[in-house]
């Protein structure tokens, strides 16, 4: 299906194609393919492809912690942790920072009725956060959603200094999350399984909502799981590509200079500052 993706993006296929890739990207977004392709990547077999993929996506094997002969499987290498010390983390106190290597796929406010846009479409925050909802005052806020490429590097850590006050998770099918998902499927945000991190920290409630995708087998929290956070803790990962969304309290925030749709971000680097803390 990816290679399908992949292919409707380089050759520009007529909009009645559309209609066939969207019905087609439906009847491959049930949880139970995902799993399928998940078993397979966590075989020995799989490490065989482990080069292919590598080539594929151009992926910096020197940052990765171990040599790539030394990963049991796909899984295992899609999964890998960095060197030490590659991913600096901003030390300001008052800065958001990256959870995640990723792309910026939208960025902005939230809207007073509670809603985002995302590639034309509305999204409502209760319908991101499901009933798992606490109550923040998200009126106002700021959202950002950082998409992970199956090139990237899929461990997420924290973006502020805290406590995880709240966790859940919501059940839901893997459309994926790229272009074509975002912008030609249904409000695949809110359709898509996801797991809900609230976290307490200086300035309010930060919401990280980590979205699964096509062939994303599942997101998992690290073992064992802090409570107490650091900004820059590892604290959960992905198996195969996805989306994280970030929803900030209504509160005296800014994003940094030069953010926006398309920019490239790293672990650590600030996404924004709280500016009353800034004098």
């Amino acid at each position: 299906m990816q290679f399908i993706l992949t292919t409707y993006r380089r050759l520009a296929i007529p909009m009645k194609s559309q209609h066939f890739l969207r019905l087609l990207t439906e009847l491959t977004s049930y949880k139970w393919s995902s799993r399928l392709i998940g078993s397979f990547t966590k075989t020995k077999t799989s490490r065989l492809l482990i080069p292919w993929y590598s080539k594929t996506y151009a992926i910096c094997n020197e940052e990765a912690e171990k040599p790539v002969s030394a990963y049991r499987s796909l899984n295992d290498f899609f999964t890998r942790r960095l060197k030490s010390g590659l991913r600096p983390v901003d030390p300001y106190t008052a800065s958001l920072v990256s959870p995640v290597d990723a792309t910026v796929t939208e960025i902005g406010r939230i809207h007073d009725n509670l809603s985002i846009r995302v590639k034309g479409q509305e999204y409502k925050v209760g319908e991101l956060l499901g009933r798992s909802i606490i109550p923040g005052n998200f009126n106002g806020g700021f959202f950002i959603i950082l998409y992970l490429s199956p090139a990237d590097y899929h461990r997420i850590h924290s973006p502020v200094s805290g406590f995880i006050r709240e966790t859940a998770h919501i059940p839901g099918k893997a459309y994926p999350v790229n272009e074509f998902g975002l912008k030609h499927m249904r409000k695949v945000l809110k359709r898509n399984e996801r797991l809900i991190t609230y976290m307490q920290h200086r300035y309010g409630i930060l919401s990280i909502v980590k979205v699964g995708a096509m062939n994303v087998c599942s997101i998992k929290y690290t073992e064992p799981l802090s409570l107490r956070l650091n900004k820059g803790d590892e604290f959960a990962y992905f198996e195969f590509g996805s989306t994280i969304i970030l929803l900030m309290e209504n509160e005296p925030f800014e994003f940094r200079s030069g953010l926006g749709l398309g920019s490239r971000v790293r672990v650590g680097e600030p996404l924004g500052y709280w500016v009353a803390q800034m004098n």
